[in-house]
């Protein structure tokens, strides 16, 4: 049985990994990260080590001490732990905060990436066995947006690109052809939270990928939180970039959508 590293930040990306993985036989060494990762993971794995966000070196020995040479990074940090005092009282991580030129998602993760790499141990792209989990292009709902919606789509696709594309974020928010919300590192709920206090009811949510995504980390993910998230917003729907958006928990998610009159679309 093959064996592969998995180092675990919040949310459910991480479990999916794991159930996947076991379910396609790969047994699964779990890193996760003190007071962000869930629980949960432990049933889908075959041992799980907890660390301190200040103890980026342990990442190294545990893979090494376990003998494994290709490794998952899969869920988020949350963003407030960038700027908390810990991180700096590691002299390691200290040091590669100090050698980025900045401090965005992609640019710290990257650097993360090199480090595991360059003591000859491979970081595989997060979505190696989660095929299913991209939707090819098309309408998942019952509801298809109209077309006031798809001119929204299409012009709101274009901005999340140039904001992507300067590592901003991966998500806008957009109604009547006016961009009513931009991620930055608050993440996509509270975006769409902005977005529904703003609008107040219709606005159209849009995710991407980066223009030059970096499919090892960071990858654009909805599941049935968004949805849930759209309907107390009173939004419209949700448009997601087709091939390159993990969208987990389909079933209930599309389920839910469809039950509130919600389109949701891959383009």
């Amino acid at each position: 049985m093959p064996r592969i590293g998995l180092i675990a930040g919040n949310r459910k990306f991480p479990i999916i990994i794991a159930s996947e993985a076991k379910r396609k036989y790969y047994s699964v060494v779990a890193i996760a990260i003190k007071g962000e990762t869930s629980l949960r993971l432990s049933k889908f794995v075959e041992k799980i080590y907890w660390i301190g966000l200040d103890e980026f070196s342990k990442i190294i020995d545990v893979l090494q001490n376990e003998n494994i040479t290709e490794v998952v990074m899969a869920g988020q940090i949350s963003p407030h732990h960038l700027f908390s005092p810990k991180l700096r009282t590691s002299a390691e991580i200290s040091n590669l905060l100090d050698s980025l030129k900045d401090e965005r998602a992609d640019t710290i993760f990257g650097a993360i990436a090199k480090r595991i790499e360059e003591r000859g141990i491979r970081v595989l792209n997060s979505t190696f066995l989660l095929g299913e989990f991209l939707p090819q292009k098309g309408i998942l709902t019952k509801k298809e947006p109209g077309f006031s919606h798809w001119e929204d789509i299409h012009l709101g696709f274009n901005i999340a690109k140039e904001i992507a594309n300067l590592d901003i974020g991966q998500t806008v928010a957009i109604k009547d052809k006016a961009i009513v919300a931009i991620e930055a590192l608050e993440g996509t709920d509270n975006l769409i939270k902005r977005a529904g206090r703003i609008t107040r009811q219709g606005a159209i949510i849009i995710k991407v990928s980066k223009p030059a995504q970096d499919m090892r980390f960071d990858v654009p993910v909805v599941g049935l939180n968004t949805i849930e998230h759209l309907i107390r917003a009173r939004a419209a729907g949700l448009a997601i970039e087709a091939k390159k958006t993990l969208f987990i928990d389909q079933k209930p998610a599309l389920k839910l959508a469809n039950k509130k009159g919600l389109f949701v679309v891959t383009v």
